[in-house]
């Protein structure tokens, strides 16, 4: 068994979607680096502080039209 922690980032896409990704994986194209990195609790809990409108951009910005 491994005691290595794996460590993860947060990416963020144009739709301001965020995503938890493993820090030794190359940040696939659309996305792009938040200032956090660690655990998945670190992640998660940077997320959850920062995504608390869950539709994404085009769809905020359609519905704020109406």
């Amino acid at each position: 068994m491994s005691t290595t922690q794996e460590l993860y980032t947060v990416l963020i896409n144009e739709e301001m979607q965020y995503s938890v990704w493993p820090l030794k994986l190359a940040i696939p194209s659309g996305w792009d680096k938040r200032p956090v990195e660690g655990s998945l609790d670190i992640c998660n809990e940077y997320i959850n502080a920062n995504w608390t409108d869950m539709r994404p951009k085009t769809l905020q910005h359609a519905m704020a039209s109406h």
